[in-house]
């Protein structure tokens, strides 16, 4: 690789603010924050808005719409209109 061309990879620390989840993984992000690990190195903090532990699809909290038997309410609600309409 090129030197001085490529970002800084480094570990960082990924924190979601609502669900407390922290983990350490490498990352290219850019953050003025630092935290202090469990191994006591001092590592880059990235705080993030929400992750797999707060996301309500991975933590089963969301709704699915009923979307069978659209098609056929919407055939049962216009059908009148299609079977009145004049042939030409």
């Amino acid at each position: 690789m090129k030197k001085g061309i490529h970002h800084d990879y480094r570990l960082v620390v990924f924190q979601d603010k609502s669900a407390g989840l922290v983990f350490l993984c490498r990352s290219t992000v850019k953050t003025p924050q630092t935290i202090v690990g469990t191994d006591g190195e001092e590592y880059p903090l990235f705080s993030l808005d929400i992750s797999s532990a707060s996301h309500p699809f991975f933590t089963g909290k969301i709704k699915f719409m009923d979307t069978t038997g659209r098609v056929e309410n919407s055939n049962k609600k216009y059908s009148k209109f299609r079977d009145t309409k004049e042939p030409q």
